[in-house]
């Protein structure tokens, strides 16, 4: 049985497509051509992840995918699956060098600045507002936010699992009390 944890999110079934079953899901990246083709995903379903087998998965516009599951074969089968979740296991993920990070590989990495030293610990990355940004926690449990910007972050390093930042003048000393 897959685990929540083992997966990434990559998006939601929206509607149905046409009258043989096809669905339409909206998928949140920013290279939806890597997931043409795919064999398979995983759906929640009542809190679940469920297998699910694919016909064909194909671009049917810039951030949707036309879904051809195997054995949804009318719009009464596909029915239940509008608004469901769908995740792929991590290590489809394409690997990523360089400053390119994805938020879950980063939690528990430790946080460094330029000017200040060492911050904390990266805790989780808020990627529900209109800026993202890292939480940290310092050594004595204060959170720093800092805004996830190339401008910001001056090198991701993997094998020492942290992250240098270049933080603007005063930010960090905001959050220190």
């Amino acid at each position: 049985m897959m685990k929540k944890e083992d997966t990434y999110y990559l998006g939601k079934i929206v509607k149905k497509y046409g009258l043989k079953g096809e669905l339409l899901a909206k998928i949140d990246t920013d290279e939806p051509e890597n997931y043409e083709k795919m064999e398979s995903i995983f759906l929640e379903i009542k809190g679940k992840l469920i297998p699910f087998f694919l016909n064909n998965s194909s671009l049917h516009k810039a951030t949707t995918l036309r879904l051809d599951i195997e054995d949804i074969n009318s719009l009464e089968d596909a029915d239940p699956l509008i608004g469901k979740s769908i995740y792929l296991p991590l290590n489809t993920l394409p690997e990523l060098t360089g400053n390119k990070f994805y938020f879950h590989e980063i939690i528990g990495y430790k946080a460094i600045d330029k000017n200040t030293g060492e911050i904390g610990i990266i805790k989780a990355v808020n990627d529900q507002a209109p800026q993202a940004f890292f939480i940290i926690e310092d050594n004595k449990h204060n959170e720093i936010l800092i805004p996830v910007s190339d401008q910001f972050i001056d090198q991701v390093d993997r094998e020492n699992k942290s992250i240098l930042f270049d933080t603007p003048e005063g930010l960090i000393d905001i959050y220190k009390k």
